[in-house]
């Protein structure tokens, strides 16, 4: 069997076991055998082979693995509405507790709304901005 198909073979074989373990780095792996078999097709030995494969797909293991990691700029679950369909939903309060909180019907239940400290609750419409617990924060709409 010729060199290439043989590298050929070995980069398939690799992405196959990534498909089934879920391991990226095996991807980068399997970069660095596909240029093994380009090499072998340009007709470079088996030594300068093999130094390709660990050159190029060591290489891109060592650069994915430095990749610097992008911050997520989502809010947190309890905030975030591609999460929670309860957030940026509309709520009726009438009145406020002294404690700062208010009973409302929501979605056929009960639940306590909270304001956010350093806000002074009014009645009115409000908007779900968080679920905390088993409590919906609220903001004025």
């Amino acid at each position: 069997m010729a060199e290439p198909t043989i590298w050929w073979l070995l980069a398939g074989g690799t992405v196959a076991v990534e498909l089934l373990t879920g391991t990226f780095y095996l991807l980068m792996l399997a970069i660095g055998m596909a240029a093994a078999a380009a090499a072998a097709h340009m007709g470079a030995s088996l030594v300068v082979q093999l130094i390709v494969a660990a050159v190029v797909g060591g290489g891109a293991v060592a650069a994915w693995h430095l990749k610097p990691k992008t911050s997520r700029t989502e809010p947190p679950a309890q905030a975030n509405p591609n999460v929670n369909m309860d957030i940026g939903e509309t709520v009726q309060i009438n009145a406020w507790n002294p404690d700062g909180t208010a009973s409302v019907q929501y979605r056929g239940a009960h639940w306590t709304a909270i304001h956010r400290t350093g806000v002074s609750p009014n009645p009115g419409l409000h908007r779900v901005a968080e679920v905390v617990g088993s409590r919906l924060l609220v903001d004025k709409s």
